[in-house]
């Protein structure tokens, strides 16, 4: 499921800055990162089963790894855990209300953090 009109899809900002306020709303890099793309990631364990709040970004510089690359991060999506096949974001998905209402929330206090950094602003 994507979440449309957050104001985080488009926003251009240094990588440092975004593991900071990401870390802040739970949303964690840790290993998922490449040499061009990150993943920032919030794990839900609810009743239904496990879920990840997940924020997608790349860098058209290619250097993750330095730290300092700026990235540009994509529209953020919520998807379901399948062990062992991994998270299925499809149509076909059912999603409690309540967690993409709580998911929304998170995405609103990331966007409000990120006003005033994004580099295309």
């Amino acid at each position: 499921m994507y979440f449309e009109n957050t104001g985080i899809e488009g926003v251009t900002a240094e990588l440092t800055l975004l593991d900071e306020i990401m870390n802040r709303h739970g949303l964690v890099r840790a290993e998922q990162w490449d040499y061009e793309r990150v993943s920032y990631d919030k794990k839900i364990v609810i009743k239904e089963g496990t879920y990840y709040l997940r924020i997608f970004g790349f860098t058209p510089d290619g250097d993750v790894g330095s730290g300092h690359a700026v990235m540009h991060l994509k529209k953020p999506v919520l998807g379901k855990h399948y062990y062992p096949h991994g998270v299925e974001y499809g149509e076909d998905e059912v999603f409690p209300d309540y967690l993409v209402k709580s998911c929304t929330k998170t995405l609103l206090e990331v966007q409000e953090d990120l006003k005033g950094y994004d580099l295309n602003a």
